[in-house]
């Protein structure tokens, strides 16, 4: 697990590792997720087999901007009212589950017709997406049923022992999370019904 400070010094860096297929464990607005590339299938089972759940359940993507997760949405589903809601909102630690674009692999929706998308308002998660060049996968840096962790060090205690090093993390960024006291809320974008508060 190797780790980075300072993340604008190593955004290029970290953004062309994630496209080789690396997983990362990075800030957000109240906890450290793990993040890969969304597209790349194995990136993203290995994330599962981390936090020891199914991949039908799905996965949350973030991004720096609207423009970075337009590919992922049915638009055509979507009002505009429900849109004007969801911008509003954005960029904040505010999750919204959108109709999915056909295109989108079933190891990134899972059983869901819908997907969890967010414009995150977190400084260093923003910039490694502006940096990738589009959303990122980002689920909580735990194993299920665990608390997620906040902190760097407690991404260690979660997972420096996994067996297989080819199945750990590989990139841990060192930066303080967000100030919210709980994960981001999730509601329906088309409906505003919450999901999680």
């Amino acid at each position: 697990m190797q780790t980075f400070r300072d993340v604008p010094t190593h955004a290029n860096e970290l953004a062309q590792r994630l496209r080789a297929g690396s997983v990362m464990a990075y800030p957000t607005e109240a906890v450290m997720g793990l993040g890969c590339d969304p597209l790349n299938e194995a990136a993203v089972t290995r994330i599962c087999r981390l936090k020891q759940r199914s991949v039908e359940q799905g996965v949350l993507l973030i991004a720096a901007d609207f423009s970075q997760v337009l590919p992922y949405v049915d638009m055509a589903q979507v009002p505009q009212a429900a849109l004007d809601r969801v911008k509003a909102s954005w960029p904040g630690p505010f999750t919204w589950i959108f109709p999915r674009h056909a295109r989108v692999p079933a190891w990134i929706s899972g059983r869901h017709a819908g997907i969890a998308l967010r414009v995150t308002a977190h400084g260093t998660a923003a910039t490694l997406c502006r940096a990738f060049g589009g959303a990122l996968v980002s689920t909580s840096a735990n194993p299920h049923g665990q608390p997620a962790a906040r902190t760097a060090g407690e991404v260690r205690a979660y997972f420096d022992d996994v067996a297989d090093a080819a199945d750990g993390i590989d990139l841990l960024v060192d930066e303080a999370v967000g100030g919210l006291a709980s994960p981001s809320e999730i509601r329906d974008a088309l409906t505003g019904e919450l999901v999680r508060g």
